[in-house]
């Protein structure tokens, strides 16, 4: 369309140019032969000297008019168009997008008509896009507005730009936040949520809400809207997630240790009972045995309830510089292993009689995987701020649903398992400022990483 209209252009400005060049020929012509001089002749008027300079400044004035009039009028479509065109993007430019070109203008072209036309598809979509993009945000912030997630988004000047309804219902009873000090706001807000809102950090708080306490989890991050800086601020109630997931807990706990009781209590009870009836007859040869078999189950029964002891009432490590060398002689003498590294030359700070319960746990666990023996490995390597101690081993490894909850407390796959041993090793890394992970080796095995800051 652009190439056809700019011909159609080109086309009418030669004409118009043509025509001009004849009129102007005519004109002369006119003027310096016929009909003025005859007429002149005729009327005994001599013409003034010389004759051909004046009959061009009269072409000329003549002309001027006539050309002007033919470019006002072959221009005038190009203008109206232009004029309506400069009004629809001013309209554009205000965010109007109903304004239209009228199709019928007289002396359009068909271009020009193609051009109105294909302005007033652009400004259909542009309406529906619109009106597209309105409903979209009416949903947003329907959502936003009822989620039980308290959300308040603060400019530069922190001040407040948008709050829903939980925001509003935390922070100010109900009442509009928009435009707020955030400031200001704080000191009328509790006093953990106020210090937790000005660290500018994520965490758990907890504040007494209603005459109960309540615990929330805040997530506050800070990004760039419309080129300006703003934080967004999001407080999630978790009482009553923390309660539901703290009952699960108990109700794991009591199961397995309901389970573990009546399968020490049961075969204690039975041999009690056979005990006494072999006294009854006399058989009294045979009751050491009875015994024996009494105190190895009350000795597992033992066992088993200060695993539970240890892990409940794990205090906080005692961070001392440790070497390397005369550490891992101590791990070796629980469980053999190969190292798979060479050892820093820099001594480890760390708990060490908490770090070596939790490294006895994982090479027990690696013996215990149905690998060769042999085959498990103790790697220690820094990585960046962090030491990882790695236990590896050739065994079957985990299945996915395995690694998911491998490291949760009381969850274990063995039939005489407590489920203890990855959770305490998880606790005591936590508990160091670190982390664990379990990973598939490739060629068959596990991996279980521990990280602990250097």
């Amino acid at each position: 369309m652009p190439a056809a209209f700019l011909n159609s252009l080109r086309m009418r400005l030669a004409l118009g140019l043509a025509l001009m060049g004849g009129t102007g020929l005519l004109l002369h012509e006119g003027l310096t032969h016929w009909p003025l001089p005859g007429l002149l002749a005729l009327l005994g008027v001599a013409a003034p000297l010389p004759w051909s300079g004046v009959a061009l400044a009269l072409s000329g004035a003549l002309l001027l008019p006539l050309a002007w009039w033919l470019a006002g009028s072959l221009s005038a479509p190009l203008a109206r168009l232009l004029r309506a065109l400069e009004g629809a993007v001013l309209s554009y430019r205000d965010g109007e997008f109903g304004s239209s070109i009228a199709p019928q203008a007289p002396g359009a072209s068909t271009e020009m008509l193609t051009l109105m036309r294909l302005h007033s598809e652009l400004g259909q979509t542009l309406r529906e896009q619109r009106q597209h993009l309105a409903q979209r945000e009416l949903l947003l912030d329907t959502v936003v507005q009822n989620t039980p997630v308290a959300l308040l988004l603060t400019d530069a000047s922190e001040h407040v730009v948008y709050a829903n309804i939980a925001a509003r219902t935390l922070l100010a009873e109900g009442r509009s936040l928009n435009g707020a000090d955030f400031q200001a706001l704080l000191q009328a807000a509790p006093a953990a949520l106020r210090e937790a809102l000005l660290s500018g950090e994520d965490g758990l708080i907890s504040f007494d809400e209603g005459g109960s306490e309540e615990r929330f989890h805040l997530s506050q991050r800070r990004f760039r809207l419309q080129g300006r800086p703003h934080r967004l601020h999001l407080v999630r109630r978790m009482t009553r997630e923390l309660s539901r997931q703290e009952v699960a807990s108990w109700k794991r706990v009591i199961r397995v240790i309901s389970h573990e009781l009546n399968n020490s209590l049961a075969p204690i009870s039975s041999l009690a009972h056979s005990g006494a009836e072999l006294a009854r007859r006399g058989q009294t040869e045979r009751l050491p045995g009875v015994f024996a078999s009494i105190g190895e189950r009350a000795a597992h029964l033992h066992g088993f309830l200060s695993g539970y002891a240890q892990f409940a009432k794990l205090p906080a490590p005692q961070p001392v510089a440790v070497d390397w060398p005369a550490f891992v002689e101590r791990l070796g003498a629980h469980y053999p292993f190969r190292l798979a590294s060479p050892l820093p030359a820099e001594p480890g700070r760390f708990d060490p009689a908490q770090l070596e319960q939790a490294l006895i746990n994982l090479l027990k666990n690696a013996h215990e995987s149905g690998g060769p023996a042999e085959a498990v490995e103790l790697a220690v390597t820094p990585q960046g701020q962090d030491l990882r101690i790695e236990v590896l081993d050739r065994g079957p490894g985990m299945s996915e649903a395995v690694l998911a909850q491998a490291l949760l407390p009381f969850y274990s796959t063995k039939r005489s398992g407590s489920g203890l041993g990855l959770a305490l090793a998880r606790e005591i890394a936590e508990a160091h400022g670190g982390r664990i992970a379990l990973a598939n080796r490739p060629g068959g095995g596990l991996r279980v990483s521990l990280s602990l800051p250097r």
